[in-house]
């Protein structure tokens, strides 16, 4: 990526969230916009307590435009949620970092519920944020003060953001004021014109998803809001369904960032993980993705509240609990089913026996009754004679019938046992051709079988071959990141033992022994070495890291196929994976501690810099000074022209200079605009060069130095402004000691 792309991404971050007035600050815009499932409250303060059952601990990570060094990044840890039947509060920590620039504070939460008719709520909310924010002094790497930094001043602000909802049963509409009042604390003054204060309204749906099995209850949320700025207006939306197993998903859009889409679990009843990735489109298409990563915990309770749609959720890791299965079979007497179902029949006979007898009591009685009854209204008398013969004939007439039932019921019984029979000849049949028609399907589940398992071998020999080669590759990396390493080392030696020779040289000085000093080397030229170098490193660790990871779902995709952990094959990939990955992180270890080891380097070495200059700014420049003019007056002196031409090449230039530079305190040297020739740390070239001008014929060169970079400016003119200096530049001639000529402007 190129710097001039680089320089629109820093200046288009600083523009959303840095703007300056005599005093700049920093608007409190948290990039919590991917997620319907954690951090609500900072979208709308009310949603803390809105649509809520639980509280929540949680710690989120944003990185936005990963791309780039140095972009974007925020962090947030939050304790939110519902506190009451009527409340919902939260406090969240946070810090955002804009490349040398930061911001580190804190946002507190209210949220009180009205409940209006029914179903119907009104919920008040109000966040309010204290922070600090300005140059992050560690992310600076310079050799020079920089005004354009030093300019930036800290600023500590407190801002206020209310908001409302309404909700029914399925639906939520509400307002917030972002940034409504944004107080400088260090000025004590109203904070105007800010860009990110806006209006921001919103309408929201809840409710459960008509599905079947996996996707039964469900349930699916979505967002649509807008902000309307002073500058312009920014559309979004995000909607999310919840799946009873615990896991959710995530789609949005935002007219300024772009699209999302992310994924969520719960990896046990309390611990959530959640993943949301953006992707920059339109004009911000060239800035590429941001990823944000949310750990939560959740606090449970035993009872639900209202104006809530939290159901119980699975997890990945759920407790054991008893079955209670065996609790029926258990009561009663611990009989079969088929023995309960013929104590039943045989309870359900002896009934029908008991009432067929009373019924046979009851007719007898009813006979006898009538033949006394109609004896006695033809004025005779019975006999018990008599009476007996006629309750005899009555038996006998009830045991004829009795005997005719008994025969109706025989030849039932043998029709329902020939219906039986048929019915269960047609079972035996229907259960035949069913018998046949698994087998056939069973032979054709062998056969697809055969060919996906043939299918699968192919697959797993292509996969071998495709891990043996990232094997390959693996190894040729690590043989290359072990000489980048040893590079690295060899650099973190050669700065120690730099450091060593400038701290001896300083602890010399100070017991009042004088050291030629060491010339200092090319910051910023060793910098943008050790920079690529880490940057190479860098990559082929995360080129390792992928193909890792590529190799283990190789030896996955095997493991479906050939299950059998003894595998030779398997236990080979199992032992090289754990193998790769212990040399991946020996090295990421050495990388990571030769790196401390450097900043360590550079820290001390600054400090052993500063040394040196304030040694040689208070103790020898007055000495060096008068060495100096004597060495120079001693060339101009003892100097005879030379008698045969000198060229360009007979000439060390020394270090190669832009075409006008400014160097500002120079000791023993009025300000002004100088026709610099040559620029020398070393003494020796520096008065060879002296000495090679005078005897081509120009006998008023002269030479100042700068302690601040230890190097001499050898010139011969000096003029009072820049165009003077311009002139004679452009007509410098064909010298050949004029050919490196630039300008260097004094400033004392």
């Amino acid at each position: 990526m190129n710097k001039n792309l680089l320089y629109i991404v820093l200046f288009f971050c600083f523009s959303q969230q840095f703007y300056s007035q005599e005093d700049g600050v920093v608007a409190f815009a948290l990039p919590v916009r991917n997620s319907l499932k954690f951090n609500k409250y900072v979208i709308n303060p009310t949603f803390s307590f809105v649509r809520e059952q639980n509280k929540y601990i949680s710690i989120s990570n944003k990185r936005e435009w990963v791309q780039f060094d140095n972009a974007p990044q925020t962090y947030l840890f939050s304790y939110a949620g519902r506190f009451a039947e009527n409340a919902g509060a939260g406090v969240g920590l946070f810090q955002q970092n804009y490349g040398v620039l930061t911001t580190f504070g804190g946002v507190i939460n209210f949220a009180y519920n009205a409940v209006l008719d029914g179903d119907k709520n009104l919920t008040f909310g109000m966040n309010m944020a204290f922070y600090k924010s300005g140059i992050n002094s560690g992310g600076v790497i310079t050799n020079f003060p920089d005004p354009s930094l030093e300019n930036i001043p800290s600023n500590s602000l407190l801002t206020v953001n209310p908001g409302i909802n309404y909700g029914t049963d399925f639906f939520d509409f509400g307002i917030s004021l972002n940034n409504l009042v944004s107080y400088n604390i260090k000025t004590n003054k109203m904070v105007e014109d800010n860009p990110e204060q806006s209006v921001q309204g919103h309408i929201m749906y809840t409710g459960y998803v008509n599905s079947r099995g996996f996707f039964d209850q469900s349930k699916f949320s979505g967002l649509v809001r807008s902000e309307f700025k002073k500058s312009n207006t920014v559309i979004s939306g995000i909607m999310m369904i919840s799946i009873p197993k615990g896991m959710w998903a995530q789609a949005g859009y935002n007219s300024l960032y772009g699209l999302s889409g992310g994924i969520g679990f719960n990896i046990s009843n309390q611990i959530a993980l959640e993943y949301n990735y953006e992707k920059a489109i339109g004009d911000l298409s060239t800035f590429g993705s941001s990823h944000e990563v949310t750990l939560a915990y959740k606090f449970k309770k035993p009872y639900k509240y209202n104006y809530g749609d939290d159901e119980d959720e699975g997890a990945l890791i759920t407790p054991s609990r008893k079955s209670n299965r065996s609790v029926a079979s258990k009561k009663g007497s611990g009989k079969s089913d088929t023995e309960f179902r013929a104590n039943r029949i045989a309870k359900a006979k002896l009934v029908a026996d008991a009432k067929a007898k009373t019924d046979e009591e009851a007719k007898t009685n009813l006979v006898t009754d009538a033949q006394v009854k109609v004896a006695e209204e033809a004025g005779v008398t019975l006999t018990a004679e008599e009476k007996a013969k006629a309750d005899e004939e009555v038996r006998i007439k009830l045991a004829a019938e009795e005997a005719k039932a008994k025969a109706d019921e025989e030849v039932r019984i043998k029709l329902a046992a020939a219906e039986a029979q048929a019915k269960a000849d047609e079972e035996a049949r229907n259960k035949l051709a069913a018998a046949e028609a698994q087998a056939k399907a069973d032979e054709e589940t062998r056969i697809k079988l055969e060919a996906e398992e043939a299918q699968a071998m192919e697959k797993v020999e292509d996969s071998v071959i495709s891990s043996k080669e990232n094997i390959n590759e693996l190894t040729e990396e690590y043989k290359r990141i072990e000489i980048l390493l040893t590079r690295l080392k060899e650099t973190v030696t050669d700065k120690e033992k730099d450091l060593k020779d400038l701290k001896e040289e300083n602890d010399l000085s100070e017991q009042g022994i004088y050291l030629e000093p060491k010339p200092f080397k090319s910051v910023s030229a060793e910098n943008a070495a050790l920079e690529s170098l880490k940057l190479e490193i860098d990559n082929v660790i995360s080129n390792q890291n992928e193909k890792i990871i590529q190799l283990e779902n190789l030896y996955s995709e095997r493991l479906e196929s050939v299950p059998n952990m003894t595998d030779s094959i398997n236990v080979f990939y199992k032992n090289t994976i754990e193998d790769l990955k212990s040399e991946q992180s020996q090295a990421v270890s050495s990388r990571e501690k030769l790196i401390s080891t450097l900043e360590d380097i550079n820290v001390a070495t600054e400090i052993e810099r500063k040394r040196r200059i304030k040694r040689a700014g208070y103790d020898n420049e007055q000495d060096r000074y008068m060495k100096d003019r004597a060495a120079l007056n001693e060339i101009k002196q003892n100097t005879l022209q030379s008698t045969v031409p000198l060229k360009e090449e007979d000439f060390d230039f020394g270090e190669e200079q832009s075409n006008i530079q400014i160097v500002k305190d120079v000791k023993n040297v009025e300000s002004g605009y100088y026709l610099v020739l040559a620029v020398h740390t070393d003494v020796n070239k520096r008065d060879d060069f002296v000495t090679k001008t005078v005897s081509s014929g120009q006998s008023d060169i002269n030479f100042f130095y700068d302690v601040n970079s230890s190097k001499y400016f050898i010139y011969y003119e000096k003029f009072d402004d820049i165009v003077s200096a311009n002139k004679a530049l452009q007509s410098k001639g064909n010298e050949p000691y004029n050919s490196k000529m630039s300008i260097v402007k004094i400033e004392n």
